[in-house]
Formats: structure tokens, sequence, C-alpha cells
């Protein structure tokens, strides 16, 4: 099976050496996302709702740039830093995957990678799943 890395262009992907996201075959593996915009922004402030909007939206366009889509998530992964907190992740997936239903894990990590960043996200996809 060949191997699609798919890459975002944030001078990250080039430091850390990873991809925005990973197709081999039928299958889809995006990153943990943050929500980082294309200039090293964060995108929602100090509302963990926000951000993960945000998330999804930039996951959904790897997953477009792999050939899936959201209808492809099969399994999502919320990282938060306050679970007392959990609501605002939790409604925003909600929001875009409530008809989907992938599997999902919350869980509170002490930190991510700045303290600004109150959520990360990764999902798996297998194309052809939302049939």
């Amino acid at each position: 099976m060949a191997r699609q890395n798919i890459a975002s262009g944030t001078v990250w992907e080039g430091i850390v050496g990873y991809s925005r996201a990973v197709r081999v075959g039928n299958q889809v593996f995006v990153s943990g996302t943050t929500a980082t915009d294309d200039d090293g922004n964060l995108v929602g402030g100090s509302d963990p709702y926000a951000q993960t909007v945000y998330i999804i939206q930039k996951i959904e366009r790897a997953l477009k740039a792999s050939g899936a889509s959201l209808g492809d998530v099969v399994r999502t992964r919320i990282f938060v830093t306050d679970a007392s907190q959990w609501e605002g992740p939790g409604r925003a997936h909600n929001e875009f995957f409530n008809d989907i239903r992938p599997v999902c894990t919350m869980v509170e990590v002490s930190a991510l990678i700045g303290p600004e960043y109150l959520v990360e996200i990764e999902v798996d996809a297998i194309i052809g799943a939302n049939s």
C-alpha cells in the first residue's frame, strides 16, 4: 500500500519530523491538532469550546487533503488541560460528530505544547466508513 504524507506547511512539521496526516490505503491518521492558525497564532483565546471548533475545522481540512471527510472518522482523542471544563470541547465535538458517532476518548493532561492551548485532538478515519 502506498503511503501519502499530508503536510499543512507549518514550520513545526520540519522541526519535529511529523505530518499533519498520513494516509495508508483507506486509513487516515491525523496528528494531534491544536488551535493554531497558519501563522502560528492561537485561535479561540481562553475558550475551550472555540479552540475545539477551530481544531475540528483544521482536522477536516487535513482529512479532505487525504481524500477523507469527517464522516469517515472512526476514533477521536481529545486531550484537555482542565477536565472540569469538558463541556465546551464536548459540545463542539457533538456539533460535528453527532450523526457520525465515532468512538471518543477525552483525557486530562498536565500540559500541552504551550499554556495557552487548552485542547488538542487527534483522529483516525477509514475512507468509506460513512457508507
